[in-house]
Formats: structure tokens, C-alpha cells, sequence
């Protein structure tokens, strides 16, 4: 009988990727670089103890990130999720619980005391580092403020506004509701709890709201 050479199977391809890999490696150390920023500061923070908290080695780090500059601003695009919700679809609900959901004003308490540390951190430092408030501008505010304004000007081309300038209403909105969430004194001096503080933040785009109603 004649025997038929099977062919050899294929070696499997183990593990992932790695380019996911390196990918989840960023995520990862960007995750911890930002408990880092907030704990010990812009000042106090280095690459070092980054890496060590990640469980990670410096050249792995540096691989990534150059910089502690790079991996603030990293750390910066991460949290601009935490900053709006948007973009989104239109929904048919007011524009002040559009709003309220854009500005996530029910987010839970753990992601909110994220998003709140880490304005407070760059409230706080940026006399000191003026180059945070550059980086926050550039990788994450500018960009958050512009899908605001893109939303603001879809419902006024639906008729449900009367703003004259939505990039200014969308520059007003973020100064009230981003300002009363990180006041530089700190959350807890300023607001006695997070009901008194959300409370506030309905009353500031409820206002808005009411101001750019259309007739």
C-alpha cells in the first residue's frame, strides 16, 4: 500500500500580536500614569515610579513613552471621554438632559472622582507648569470643545436654538460645568457633598438651556 505524505501541519501562532501587545502595554501604563499624576503631583511624579507601579521596566517605558511630557499628554487624551460624551446621536429629550447627559452628570462615584482629581491636578499646578494647560488644550480640551460646538450647532440647524455663536456657548458651557467640578481650593472644601455639587451643575446648564431655547 502506498503511503501519502499528510502534509505538516502549520506552526501555530502563539500569544497576540505584538503590536496589540505594545498597544495594551500603553493603555496600561497610561491607566496608572494617571493615579500616579494625581497622587504625587505633576512635580512629584517621575518615570520611575510610573514604571514600578506598572510592573513595568523604564526601557519598556520609555519605548512608548519618551518623555514624561508625552505620557502626561497620553494620560490627557485618555481622560477626554471622562470629559464629554460626545460625539452622539440626537435624541429626543430637552437639551438640558442632552446636556446633563453630555457632561455625564450621573456618572458613578469612582470614574467621577477621576475625572475631578485629575482637573484639580492640572487647576493646581498649572502656575507652576504652564506647559500642562498647553498639553490639556492641545490633546484634549480644544478637541472636546469643538464636538460640543458641532453638537450645539446641529440643534440649531433643527431649530431648537437661537445661539448666535455656538463655539462660544460650547467655550461658556465648559467654563461653568468643568470649573464648578475642579475648583482649584478642591472638591471637598468647595461643596460640603455631590449632591449639593451636581445640583449646581443642573442649575448652571438648566440656565444655559433656557437661555438659548429657541422661541
Amino acid at each position: 500500500m502506498d503511503i501519502i505524505d499528510e502534509p505538516a501541519d502549520e506552526p501555530r501562532k502563539r500569544g497576540r500580536p505584538k503590536v496589540s501587545s505594545d498597544e495594551d502595554k500603553r493603555a496600561h501604563i497610561v491607566e496608572v500614569a494617571g493615579r500616579v499624576f494625581v497622587k504625587y503631583g505633576y512635580a512629584g511624579s517621575t518615570t520611575a515610579i510610573v514604571a514600578s507601579e506598572a510592573g513595568v521596566s523604564k526601557q519598556t517605558l520609555y519605548k512608548l513613552f519618551q518623555s514624561k511630557e508625552e505620557l502626561f499628554a497620553a494620560v490627557v487624551g485618555a481622560h477626554q471621554r471622562l470629559m464629554l460624551d460626545l460625539p452622539r446621536p440626537a435624541e429626543d429629550i430637552s437639551i438640558a438632559a442632552s446636556l446633563e447627559r453630555i457632561f455625564m452628570i450621573d456618572m458613578d462615584e469612582g470614574k467621577d472622582a477621576d475625572r475631578t482629581g485629575f482637573l484639580q491636578l492640572v487647576f493646581r499646578e498649572a502656575a507652576q507648569f504652564p506647559e500642562l494647560v498647553d498639553i490639556l488644550q492641545r490633546e484634549g480640551m480644544l478637541g472636546s470643545r469643538q464636538h460640543l460646538a458641532d453638537w450645539l450647532s446641529e440643534r440649531r440647524s433643527e431649530g431648537r436654538l437661537t445661539l448666535d455663536d455656538t463655539e462660544s456657548g460650547a467655550r461658556m458651557l465648559m467654563d461653568m460645568i468643568l470649573g464648578g467640578m475642579g475648583p482649584p481650593e478642591g472638591r471637598a472644601q468647595a461643596w460640603p457633598d455631590r449632591a449639593q455639587l451636581f445640583a449646581h451643575l443642573r442649575r448652571c446648564i438648566a440656565i444655559f438651556a433656557a437661555g438659548v431655547a429657541a422661541a
